[in-house]
């Protein structure tokens, strides 16, 4: 068993690579035969190292061989692991089939792959990027070539091992200062036993490879090239920072990072936020790539949870929708509550408990046995079609709450995904001045977010206390709704809480619990069976927790 695992971890320290050298796209990769590939080869030169960048990025989406379907990179984080565990992503008609998921109960389930994907996936990511970090300095280019390189794979690593403390490890708050277990920090290309590391080790590191990263990136005087999201640059680094920061309760630092990694990237036009999400805009620091050339088919984000995609367009399920009780507190001028289905559009949908509409008590369909509301809905949809796109839930399946915020380009599910955007650096920014004492400041990057952005020209803030922390995690919910989540009441240390329509709410009821913030393993995903079988230094952690 454990040099079977050997041998998996092996060969994922060179999946990107080996990924890296196949035939492509010729705006994304272009490099050898999977044959031909080797640490000399892939990082043998500057050129050569780039595409391996490239290769990594590649995995960010990637359906993974030892996964079942969905196991997409960031496509499956973002939905199962982000999504539809959080208290305002609804998807109602698999609720009950998906319920132990969505309700948190696989947490501790070591030997399940909804438990040990993301630690796979990270790593694999962390293994491809040490290869490079650890080879760039011989390879033959330019300095300037192995700066931008190297300071590319450290921001690639960073962003992996942030994210691994996000779902391994416990808040911050509980860690005793850090002194809690963290991950296993493997920085080279070693595969052998390795202990873990404490939480405060494990984000100095990721401290340190942000603060390297954007060093090498100034000394380099390189960019990536314009619009290739996909690849990091200094920007990417700060914003990872950011997070990291955030998630540590450092916050001071998270306002400074979250300052800087916005420079450049202004917050996206209305024109832009309802174009359909598919394609990158002005504030679109770091995301996937999306062409039809790299076609998921699918098992793509795309696919199955935008609103004009393969599943909406012929399938009863909808594309998720947003909880009813958070986008009900948002004004109706809003531009981003445009995006969604919601009673105050239509004149004859009927809020009330007592509607006999059992597919509407049950699921949230709205106008399955109403030809108006039906009708109303329709028209709607097809109104907020972007121009040159398919239209909107073709399959005439309409959920109370519905998005329209996710669309795709090309069938089945083509489009690009966004990882970090501009949006939530500003809502970074707004919850460290809160957490610093400083109102007034948070006030104003709520402005900034809502007013100035145009979102709500007419928005104003001048809440204090708990009132303004209850605006800044509204509008972080609104705004980043199919991003991310689960993680932000983690931080919060809040519980998550959906009710039924009867309830008030728009879950179905295989979803409509309360899931405390102390349940559920305390948040915290277990360590796979497979690391720690594999793992022969992975004892009993001396700080406490396993």
């Amino acid at each position: 068993m454990k040099k079977y695992i050997r041998n998996i971890y092996a060969g994922v320290c060179v999946a990107a690579l080996a990924l890296s050298a196949s035939s492509c796209g010729s705006d994304y990769l272009d490099t050898l035969p999977t044959s031909s590939v080797g640490t000399g080869t892939a990082v043998g030169s500057t050129e050569n190292a780039i595409k391996a960048l490239n290769g990594i990025a590649r995995t960010m989406t990637t359906q993974q061989y030892m996964f079942s379907q969905g196991f997409c990179g960031e496509n499956y984080i973002m939905n199962k692991m982000e999504c539809y565990p959080s208290q305002n992503y609804l998807y109602n008609y698999y609720a009950a089939g998906w319920a132990p998921l969505i309700n948190a109960q696989f947490n501790a389930r070591t030997s399940s792959s909804y438990n040990s994907y993301a630690w796979y996936y990270y790593y694999t990511l962390i293994g491809n990027a040490n290869t490079i970090i650890a080879n760039i300095d011989a390879a033959a280019g330019t300095d300037s070539e192995k700066q931008f390189v190297k300071a590319s794979a450290l921001t690639f690593r960073a962003y992996a091992y942030e994210k691994l403390m996000h779902y391994y490890c416990v808040r911050w708050q509980d860690s005793s200062n850090g002194s809690a277990r963290g991950v296993v920090l493997r920085l080279d290309e070693s595969t052998g036993g390795l202990p873990y590391s404490t939480m405060a080790e494990c984000y100095a590191q990721i401290y340190k490879d942000c603060d390297d990263a954007i060093s090498l990136f100034q000394q380099s005087g390189m960019d990536r090239e314009a619009g290739k999201v996909w690849m990091t640059n200094a920007n990417v680094a700060h914003a990872v920072y950011a997070r990291a920061a955030l998630t540590k309760q450092d916050y001071s630092k998270a306002l400074s990072e979250a300052k800087e990694a916005k420079v450049g990237y202004p917050l996206m036009t209305n024109a832009e936020y309802q174009a359909g999400f598919c394609n990158p805009t002005s504030e679109w620091i770091f995301g996937s790539y999306g062409s039809a050339q790299e076609n998921n088919w699918y098992w793509s984000y795309g696919t199955q949870y935008s609103c004009n995609g393969y599943y909406a367009s012929s399938q009863p399920t909808g594309a998720g929708a947003i909880g009813r009780e958070l986008i009900n507190r948002i004004p109706d001028n809003d531009a981003r509550k445009a995006l969604f289905l919601t009673e105050d559009k239509f004149p004859n949908y009927n809020w009330s408990a007592a509607n006999p509409d059992p597919y509407l008590q049950t699921y949230g369909i709205m106008g399955f046995t109403d030809d108006a509301l039906w009708n109303e809905v329709d028209a709607y949809c097809q109104k907020m079609t972007p121009s040159g796109l398919t239209r909107a839930y073709a399959s005439g399946y309409f959920y109370l709450g519905g998005q329209l915020k996710f669309w795709v380009f090309d069938t089945p599910g083509v489009g690009y995904l966004p990882f970090i955007r501009t949006s939530e650096m500003v809502l970074i920014e707004a919850e460290a001045n809160y957490f610093l004492n400083n109102e007034a400041a948070a006030q104003a990057s709520l402005v900034e977010l809502n007013a100035s952005s145009g979102r709500n020209p007419g928005y104003t803030c001048a809440k204090t206390g708990e009132d303004l922390f209850n605006e800044i995690k509204d509008y972080r919910e609104l705004e980043l709704w199919g991003e991310c989540s689960w993680s932000d009441y983690k931080r919060w240390n809040l519980p998550v809480v959906r009710t039924t329509y009867a309830q008030g709410g728009n879950s179905h009821a295989a979803a409509a619990v309360t899931i405390p913030a102390n349940g559920a393993n305390n948040w915290t995903w277990e360590v796979p069976l497979a690391e720690t079988d594999y793992n022969d230094e992975l004892k009993v952690f001396e700080g406490g927790q396993n």
